[in-house]
């Protein structure tokens, strides 16, 4: 009986090990990258490149989904600072972004690049536009963005380093809607950014500003402190920053900041 009784506690001795030995295994299963969804709010002058870079993180990170929510960034910020759920925020201007950081909504922006202005007219530019000048003529019906948002705020930059007055027909709530005032030929001309026009083709046509008038804009981008899936949104916001995003960027025509 002794002798069944030393096998016996030798066999519960190798359970217990083996049930020990499983479970000191497992969090080394549950600890690989965790996967998850984020969402980027992004200026409406990103979509078409944060898009194609969200599309190419996805394959880069099997698991992970970015979505997106585009439109002006003071419009962003402010569904941020009001407490919308997001996890990165890249802008098109600087001063936006501070008001995120000031909120407390976000730390340590980065600037990733930077954008032109440009006038779009239609392809056959019926007001015979040819310079940022011809805007300030009274028969030429001009679409801008509202003074708040950054290509507002650019584009009144470049008016007054020309020295001129421009009064819209239409003040728009991002570029976006700029562009689409332009290309269906409800205003004669519009102050966009140059990846706008690039973007557009044969949709619109440039005129360029010169460089002692033109002015442009940093874009920064930073993950939001209350994001559920703040290692995801950085490995998003460092994507941008790499070389394979700053590739896409650079063939909208963005410049390097």
């Amino acid at each position: 009986m002794r002798r069944f009784a030393v096998i016996a506690a030798g066999l519960a001795a190798v359970v217990v090990a083996g049930c020990s030995s499983s479970s000191s295994s497992a969090p080394s299963t549950s600890s690989s990258s965790s996967t998850g969804t984020i969402t980027v709010f992004a200026a409406a002058s990103l979509m078409e490149t944060f898009t194609k870079i969200g599309k190419q993180f996805e394959a880069a990170h099997k698991g992970d989904t970015v979505k997106f929510s585009f439109g002006p960034s003071s419009g962003l910020a402010t569904q941020i600072t009001s407490g919308a759920p997001a996890d990165v925020f890249a802008s098109a201007s600087p001063t936006t972004m501070d008001t995120v950081v000031k909120a407390g909504d976000a730390a340590n922006p980065q600037t990733f690049a930077k954008n032109t202005m440009e006038v779009a007219v239609p392809p056959n530019n019926p007001a015979h536009v040819t310079s940022v000048n011809d805007l300030a003529k009274s028969s030429v019906k001009v679409a801008l963005c509202q003074p708040q948002v950054p290509c507002g705020v650019v584009a009144a930059q470049v008016f007054k380093n020309a020295a001129i007055t421009v009064k819209p027909v239409t003040l728009e709530a991002d570029v976006d809607s700029v562009v689409t005032q332009v290309e269906t030929g409800s205003v004669d001309a519009g102050m966009v950014y140059v990846t706008n026009v690039l973007s557009a083709g044969t949709k619109l046509k440039g005129i360029t500003i010169p460089a002692n008038v033109n002015a442009s804009t940093l874009y920064p981008i930073a993950t939001i402190k209350s994001s559920k899936h703040a290692s995801i949104a950085k490995e998003f916001v460092d994507y941008v920053l790499s070389p394979a995003g700053q590739q896409v960027l650079a063939a909208a025509g963005f410049l390097k900041p």
